[in-house]
Formats: C-alpha cells, structure tokens, sequence
C-alpha cells in the first residue's frame, strides 16, 4: 500500500523487468491470500477502488512475491488493439512484426497489468477475452496465429467504480470472466504506518495528516468529484519532511489538485488547520 518515493530497482529477466527489492506494501484485510489462490490457480483478477488507494502497488508487490515480471499499461480512450497486442513496422527494407506488451506478457508469463481499464474502447477490451477462461490464448489476426499463454502468465485489470458512468463502464459479461477484489482507503491506524513508512515522517504528524483526511473525506457529498488519497498524504508528508511547513504540503499535494472551487479548497484548509494549528 502506498507509493515509495524512491525508484523501485529492477532487474531483467526474460528482456521484462523484475523487482529486486520489496515494494512496500501493508496489507489491509484477505487481498494477499485471495490474489495467491487466483496466482495458484491462474485466474484473471480485478482490482477495484478509488484513485490513489494503493491498487497499483499492491500488485507490484505481489509481483515481486510471485518473483514475476510486471508489464503495466495505462488504458486510455486512443489505446488500439494494436497497441495491445502488436503491430507490423518497416525497419529498412524489411517489413517486421513488432510484439505489444500484452503479447509480450503472454508469450514470457508475465503478469500484464491494464490499469483503467474502462478508459480504453470496447473494441480494444474485447481481445483480452479468450485470456481469461479455460482457453487461456491470444489470437493475432495480423500473423494468423494464436498464442497458447504460458503457464506462468496471469491477467489483472483494475478501474475506479467512482469514476463509471454508462459510456465508461465494463460489460458485465467482461467483469464475470475475473475475480473481483475491492480495495479502498485503509483503516486510519493502518494509514497513518503507510504514510510514516513511504514518507519517512514521525508518527505525530503522520496520525494528524491521517485524522484530517478522515474528516477531509466527508466533503466527497459536497462536491468533491475525488476525496483525499493515501497517496496524496504520502506527497504531503514528504513535502513536511522536506521542510514545507504543514499547511503549505497540505495545499499543493491534496487541495490543489483535488478541487478548483475556492469554497472547497477553503473548507479543505480549515480541516487541516484544524489539525494543524500551530501552522494557521
């Protein structure tokens, strides 16, 4: 849970890379024992919950304990199926075939990460089908062939219900074919260990920067389209730790970017200030 401020190192194996240090993760409830039953099993999984709430390092841990490369591709409404599953390119005087990251995942059991997924068009999403039921392969109709997965591939989508409307949603007869895993913003006590640990801040500022986001969060029926994030948190304790003083981190790393409206934001800095008093 939560997003290191440092580089994860990586290594190469099989020309995809492979985590060589631990992402940081606290677990929250059952998710690493349901995601090991699905690995153990190779069933497709989906990720869901609100922005910033720890989705994307959650499997980068995961990958890590699985010892297995990581490919992540961020859907957006332009991604083709080309983009997905490759595309032919003229390099000199040769026409050449050219692997997406899906198909490079397939063929070297990966695990492929759609982040977004509703983000991408319908015609895209549909190629991911035939990977995610006991037929476990990718057609290619550019080369007229179809690849058999490897045994060590796996398939994870993840997207935020927040965001779904009637034009940007799955079908549900996309959804049935994964096992679905909930994620949202974790227990205040669990949080404020993720915001010391990925910040390097001490526990008093931390549980405040935690208490405030509780109530912070209330706002979310008052028109806030996204309430404040874990990892948002994280930016504003590091900024703290870097020397902002606490008001200022508060402002740039969750007001500004959570909201336009004056009245909000402004309801926003009296939260903070409430819980940071010697700093209004």
């Amino acid at each position: 849970m939560g997003t290191n401020m440092s580089e994860t190192k990586m290594a190469e194996s099989n020309g995809l890379r492979l985590p060589f240090e631990e992402p940081f993760y606290q677990p929250v409830a059952n998710e690493v024992r349901v995601f090991m039953a699905a690995w153990d099993r190779r069933l497709p999984v989906m990720l869901k919950g609100p922005t910033g709430c720890g989705k994307t390092r959650f499997l980068e841990h995961m990958a890590w304990r699985l010892k297995r490369p990581l490919v992540t591709v961020a859907c957006h409404e332009d991604l083709t199926s080309s983009d997905l599953v490759g595309r032919f390119l003229i390099e000199g005087d040769e026409t050449v075939w050219q692997d997406g990251p899906l198909t490079k995942a397939v063929r070297e059991g990966a695990i492929c990460y759609l982040d977004e997924i509703v983000e991408a068009r319908t015609d895209t999403t549909v190629v991911i089908h035939p990977l995610t039921d006991h037929r476990r392969h990718l057609p290619i109709e550019k080369l007229g062939v179809e690849i058999i997965a490897h045994p060590d591939f796996m398939l994870v989508i993840s997207y935020n219900p927040g965001y779904q409307t009637v034009l940007k949603d799955l079908k549900p007869s996309t959804k049935q074919r994964f096992v679905g895993m909930n994620f949202n913003y974790p227990p205040a006590d669990v949080e404020t260990r993720i915001v010391m640990k990925e910040a390097g801040m001490d526990e008093s500022r931390a549980r405040a920067l935690v208490a405030a986001a509780g109530k912070a969060r209330n706002l979310k029926d008052q028109g806030l389209q996204e309430v404040t994030s874990t990892r948002a948190l994280i930016y504003a304790g590091a900024l703290m730790v870097a020397g902002l003083d606490a008001l200022e981190a508060c402002t740039v790393a969750i007001i500004h970017p959570q909201t336009d409206d004056p009245e909000l934001a402004e309801a926003l800095l009296e939260i903070f200030r409430t819980f940071f008093p010697e700093q209004g």
